[in-house]
């Protein structure tokens, strides 16, 4: 089990570039760059390449949690080896590591919290368990299945519908609450709050 006195590693998934910035595939940065807006701090350049900042989450108090937010600066399917540097550079359990990232089969603006699991195609995902197993959490943010006949990759590489547009924020800003009450009280408490 964690040794107490290590940090979390908050991982958002998501692809490097101002052209997928508002890509469906990159809520996992959407939800991490909300975190360092709260704790108020900036992302720094980082040998694993990466983007990380070191901060706090939580109440003043015991429940106060060190956390490092973290953006792969790899490709999506390659984000396993900046996570795994991450990991052995902070000397964070698995158990201590979640992954924030789109979700297919999960309607959108809908949130599941899990620990371990399959990847479900999630090249990002995929990429995470087979770097170091699969046993750390997920925020999965729900984004739906493309419409009609249009390919899931096109799908996740397109930016959010104007219609998606107008929820993106409120679920941007739930994705948050849910990184936090995971670090600060546990998965069950986090579940139970925000999975719908």
């Amino acid at each position: 089990m964690s040794d107490e006195s290590s940090p979390w590693l908050v991982v958002g998934l998501g692809n490097p570039g101002g052209e997928y910035a508002g890509n469906r595939h990159n809520i996992g940065f959407m939800v991490v760059d909300l975190l360092a807006e709260r704790i108020g701090g900036r992302f720094k350049a980082h040998k694993a390449r990466a983007q990380v900042l070191e901060g706090r989450i939580g109440p003043p108090g015991p429940a106060n949690r060190r956390v490092v937010l973290a953006k792969p600066m790899s490709f999506m399917n390659l984000s396993g080896g900046p996570v795994t540097a991450l990991r052995d550079f902070y000397k964070v359990p698995v158990d201590r590591i979640i992954a924030v990232h789109d979700e297919l089969d999960i309607d959108y603006a809908t949130l599941r919290l899990k620990l371990g699991g399959g990847d479900n195609g999630h090249n990002g995902l995929k990429s995470m368990t087979k770097s170091m197993g699969a046993e750390y959490h997920r925020v999965r943010c729900g984004i739906g299945r493309p419409p009609g006949r249009m390919q899931v990759a096109d799908f996740v590489l397109k930016d959010f519908s104007s219609a998606e547009r107008k929820d993106l924020d409120w679920f941007v800003d739930r994705a948050a609450d849910a990184v936090e009450c995971l670090v600060t009280e546990g998965l069950e408490r986090a579940q139970s709050a925000y999975n719908s």
